[in-house]
């Protein structure tokens, strides 16, 4: 998208809400639904899709990016637009990439997580757990998965299951075999995992401090 575009496409976005009733009475809030919907959307264009799936998916997702940034350049407290949006990104991108902009060497992909994980720590010194950041309401998969991962780096281990597969066809069988046991006992599977994964939080936070 070249700036002319973004511009149209922000101009366009403003006309909807100077107009639209419906939009006019949008928050950052009542959004949500609508931006998790939509990125659901575009991760089943992603994994199943056709080209012009993806096209489609991509601009919707990009529509509430928009849609969020003219709610804020509209709100005193916030004042910012979608141009600040791809400056601020821009920026961060340049920041994190030493090796592309900065002379930083990485031959290898660990080495550009080394230089990204330097360089995210240096911009967020605020936090104070390695678990910050990790947004609670990710999926119960996707947050354990994160989870264990920051774990291991502080030297809280998480036991692993003795691997019965070999492919992720072969894991994702299993995973459906076992919320199909949950469900058939009446349990819920995405509860239970959330709840083991807010007992290992614990243990990552009593292991920091």
């Amino acid at each position: 998208m070249t700036a002319s575009e973004l511009d149209a496409f922000a101009a366009a976005m403003s006309e909807v809400l100077d107009t639209c009733v419906w939009s006019q009475r949008e928050t950052h809030a009542s959004l949500v639904p609508y931006l998790i919907e939509e990125s659901y959307e575009l991760v089943e264009a992603i994994e199943a899709g056709t080209r012009d799936d993806l096209l489609e998916e991509l601009g919707d997702v990009l529509w509430q990016i928009v849609f969020h940034a003219e709610i804020a350049r509209r709100t005193p407290s916030e004042g910012f637009d979608v141009q600040e949006v791809a400056a601020n990104v821009r920026a961060k991108m340049i920041r994190r990439h030493p090796h592309v902009f900065a002379g930083e060497v990485a031959e290898t992909p660990e080495d550009v997580v080394r230089l990204w994980t330097a360089a995210k720590k240096a911009e967020k010194h605020e936090r104070k757990s390695v678990l910050d950041g990790i947004p609670r309401s990710l999926p119960a998969l996707a947050l354990a998965d994160k989870t264990i991962g920051r774990a291991a780096s502080v030297g809280v281990a998480t036991d692993a299951a003795p691997a019965s597969f070999t492919s992720e066809d072969e894991l994702g069988e299993q995973l459906l075999a076992i919320v199909a046991a949950a469900r058939a006992q009446g349990l819920d599977a995405e509860r239970a995992l959330r709840a083991r994964v807010r007992a290992l939080s614990d243990a990552v936070r009593a292991a920091e401090f």
